[in-house]
């Protein structure tokens, strides 16, 4: 693993923040849908609360991207990493005190994803100015692959703690996890605006012509668009338990499922410990779509597979590919754009991260009743492929940037 940017204090805390809230926020994501799920008996309940939550996501992040760019980024992360510690602070006393309140918990978790969108973008701007371009690759790998850790650890260690300790304590846990977050923000040094960056208002005009610097600089578009096509066209987790009652049945339906969702965030850490093999690169456009073009390959070969350890073994190929597309997407976001325009570029990359695989949960949900899992995944895999080689061969920009 290429671990050069911990030997920079500052990007080392944030880092360290990270580890902890990893898992920590994976409690929370666990305890909210399962505490509806035990109150309504409801799978539509917790469909309605995902939705509740996305909104104030997708809204957040393009304003807190806007307001990121106007002020002092160590500031606004710690006004948000607080504001989401006290949100999981009031999930601890709502379940505490026996509330049982759809809407209050809907409310709760509509406030601390708009306290997420508003704390995304600055965390993930900040990065360029702890650690110098060349290293971007490595400080995106580090933590693309703690985070991709704590959901795997997150939902286990959740599964194992609330026949022990309860429900509720996992919101506590997660309160205090984020109590040591805001004390490795309070250690960063000061992140103000450049010197000679115009004073502006965080509105929607400055939210707009984020949307136009980014139409404006073509590999910044491509970013987006590449991360777009992976995710929509070749993001099958809604065919999951179906692939797990069909055509999987056989080795179990738990064992199956548990495995289909597991196995790419497993083949991310796995790419992200072995990230020193290529975080050096300098041609970054040709490793997003190598990257790109490798997932759909593997999405490909997972809707082909009857076997379900071969079918995990693509998903977790799958993942490593998603891993390096991930950080050099990451690398192009931070490295082309100006430091004035970083936030609000990380707020579209939040929004399209969110967004893109829930649009992919209903386009393969509906492409997977009409012609079946298997051909709906495999399809999708070739379309990935095909879309991006297309875009590659169309649009040189990507292909010609390198740092």
């Amino acid at each position: 693993m290429d671990t050069r940017p911990l030997r920079r204090p500052a990007y080392r805390r944030l880092w360290g923040s990270t580890i902890v809230t990893a898992v920590g926020s994976q409690l929370t994501a666990v305890a909210v849908p399962q505490q509806i799920y035990d109150i309504t008996g409801s799978s539509a309940w917790v469909g309605a609360a995902s939705l509740a939550g996305l909104v104030p996501l997708i809204v957040f992040a393009l304003w807190g991207g806007a307001i990121a760019d106007t002020m002092d980024r160590r500031k606004l992360l710690l006004i948000t990493n607080s504001g989401i510690a006290v949100t999981s602070l009031l999930f601890w006393l709502q379940a505490f005190a026996g509330l049982e309140s759809v809407a209050a918990l809907m409310l709760l978790l509509a406030v601390q994803q708009a306290f997420w969108g508003l704390n995304a973008p600055a965390r993930n701007a900040s990065i360029a100015r702890l650690v110098p371009e060349d290293e971007l690759p490595a400080a995106g790998a580090l933590g693309s692959t703690v985070m991709q850790t704590g959901q795997v650890a997150g939902p286990l260690l959740a599964g194992a703690l609330i026949p022990v300790i309860g429900l509720p304590e996992l919101y506590l846990i997660d309160a205090l996890a984020l109590c040591v977050t805001v004390w490795a923000v309070y250690r960063l040094p000061s992140l103000p605006p450049l010197a000679g960056t115009a004073v502006r208002r965080a509105g929607v005009k400055e939210i707009a012509a984020g949307f136009r610097y980014i139409s404006g600089h073509t590999v910044l578009l491509l970013s987006f668009l590449a991360d777009i096509i992976a995710m929509v066209l070749g993001m099958p987790r809604a065919l999951f338990p179906q692939l797990a009652s069909q055509t999987y049945a056989p080795y179990g339906e738990g064992l199956a499922l548990g495995l289909l969702f597991a196995a790419i965030p497993v083949g991310a850490v796995l790419g992200g410990l072995f990230s020193g093999t290529f975080s050096r690169a300098r041609r970054h456009g040709w490793m997003v779509i190598g990257a790109v073009v490798a997932w759909g390959l593997a999405i490909t070969g997972f809707g082909l597979s009857r076997s379900l350890w071969i079918a995990v073994a693509f998903l977790a190929l799958a993942g490593v590919a998603d891993m390096v597309s991930m950080v050099f997407r990451g690398a192009i976001l931070l490295s082309a754009a100006t430091d004035e325009m970083r936030g609000r570029m990380q707020g579209v990359f939040t929004v399209v991260v969110a967004g893109g695989p829930r649009l992919a949960d209903v386009l393969h949900g509906t492409a997977g009743s009409a012609f079946g899992p298997r051909t709906a995944v495999a399809g999708g895999g070739l379309l990935v492929v095909a879309v991006m080689l297309v875009l590659a061969a169309a649009v040189p920009a990507l292909r010609r940037y390198r740092v």
